[in-house]
């Protein structure tokens, strides 16, 4: 579990302000459990602005599958003397640390989710299968699409890119 994602800072919903990762936790099973006959799907995904102090907002989104949903975001920031050697690198070590991040905060929540749900998870009617890429097949990141979905997969998620990806290509993207 990578305790910098989970245990530093806060975790940002636009319905309930700042929470810890805990309180993120309670508030998914919660969710859940206000409509227990829908299906939900919770994803991660992760972006980076394009500038020489690049951060990255990474999202965990729970959809109600058809009735709306909820998000949860946290920007993560480093130390200006990684900064410092970030600035030198290019847009694709950039994607590939996006997706790190995502891998890292995915696998994270799957091992708390199921420890909070226990037994439960057969009465929660979810899955948790997905991580958002902020890749496609149309454009510079076209040549990055195989190496992002192996990533993924190799963790044991399942990848959406653009256009599904909208975990990262929207909610991640409006914070970046």
């Amino acid at each position: 579990m990578n305790d910098e994602i989970v245990n530093s800072g806060h975790f940002f919903s636009p319905s309930k302000g700042n929470l810890s990762f805990d309180q993120v936790i309670k508030e998914i099973k919660s969710y859940i459990q206000e409509q227990p006959d829908f299906f939900y799907d919770i994803v991660v995904g992760c972006d980076s602005p394009s500038s020489d102090k690049p951060f990255f907002p990474i999202a965990i989104v729970v959809l109600r599958t058809g009735a709306g949903g909820r998000f949860f975001l946290k920007k993560m920031q480093y130390p200006d003397n990684f900064l410092k050697r970030f600035a030198n690198i290019n847009w694709k070590n950039r994607i590939l640390q996006e997706v790190y991040l995502s891998c890292e905060l995915a696998l994270s929540l799957r091992e708390t989710l199921e420890k909070e749900f226990g037994q439960a998870t057969l009465t929660f009617n979810y899955q948790f299968q997905y991580i958002h890429a902020d890749v496609g097949e149309i454009g510079k990141t076209k040549e990055m699409v195989k190496e992002v979905v192996g990533l993924i997969r190799s963790n044991g998620f399942e990848a959406r890119i653009k256009p599904q990806s909208f975990a990262a290509t929207v909610v991640a993207d409006r914070y970046t």
